[in-house]
């Protein structure tokens, strides 16, 4: 059918071709209108895009990252970071929901400095835009049939506001629970410091080390519509089955910290992000 259609398109005036332009991008303009004021878009995106219940906010502590990556030389941890940083702000069960919506560097050039700070890019082969970008597209996009998430801008500004509501390396730190090559922790101990502050349904995630051992890599914690801490919608309230059944379109190197098995909180090493402790 593309066949026949070749010559047609071919054989058309170049102002034809110009007005059948014009036409296209005025239609992907009223897509990108519906779909950023989706409170009074059609129901048709409302019923695709808005399912999802629970939003889950992700945070990665770079050693840990580094850890989970097969190819060691990939990893760069800029030297501006010492903290936990955000992977992600994903609502559950939905990914993917609109390429109608681009995201530009322009819609978030003013938060340019704190995304650097609080979710720079950890791989040498992507940039922290192509990063933002991403989330954007994949994440960002199903959040936005919520007003306050309904652009790039909007959307990064609430991930950078959760990520200082949920300053758990403080947190950590007051409790005595720092990054070291030598000590272990429990999943038991550091639930029990974390769980004041993010819920009792957060989640504790690994990765196994080249050397075998359990490192710290992630910590999820659900959030509802509304962005309070826990969601009536999550599901199994077991934090090991809650990870299981959560986000499976995001694949992701982690798994749940076993409960009987410690693990290494390692510190961060710059010069070398994936040996920290040789």
């Amino acid at each position: 059918m593309c066949c026949s259609v070749l010559p047609l398109l071919v054989g058309l005036s170049p102002a034809v071709l110009l007005l059948l332009q014009v036409l296209d991008l005025s239609t992907q303009a009223v897509h990108l209108e519906d779909y950023s004021h989706s409170h009074q878009g059609s129901e048709w995106h409302k019923k695709q895009f808005c399912k999802w219940k629970c939003l889950q906010l992700t945070l990665q502590w770079p050693a840990g990252f580094c850890q989970s990556l097969k190819e060691e030389s990939l990893c760069a941890i800029p030297q501006s970071i010492n903290n936990w940083t955000i992977h992600g702000l994903w609502p559950l069960k939905a990914w993917g929901c609109c390429s109608c919506w681009p995201m530009f560097q322009s819609d978030i050039q003013e938060l340019e400095v704190e995304l650097n700070e609080y979710w720079p890019s950890l791989l040498k082969t992507r940039s922290s835009f192509h990063f933002w970008r991403e989330e954007w597209e994949k994440h960002g996009a199903c959040a936005a049939c919520v007003e306050g998430m309904n652009s790039p801008l909007r959307y990064f500004q609430i991930s950078l506001k959760l990520r200082q509501q949920f300053d758990i390396h403080r947190v950590l730190e007051a409790a005595a629970v720092t990054p070291s090559c030598d000590r272990m922790y429990k999943v038991s101990e550091v639930h029990q410091v974390l769980a004041p502050h993010l819920g009792l349904h957060h989640m504790i995630q690994c990765v196994t080390d080249q050397q075998g051992r359990e490192v710290w890599f992630q910590v999820k914690i659900p959030l509802s519509h509304n962005l309070t801490i826990g969601c009536d919608h999550y599901g199994d309230t077991d934090r090991d089955s809650a990870s299981r059944s959560g986000l499976r379109q995001n694949t992701s190197p982690g798994h749940p910290c076993l409960d009987e098995v410690p693990f290494y909180y390692l510190p961060i090493d710059h010069q070398r992000p994936q040996r920290p402790c040789d």
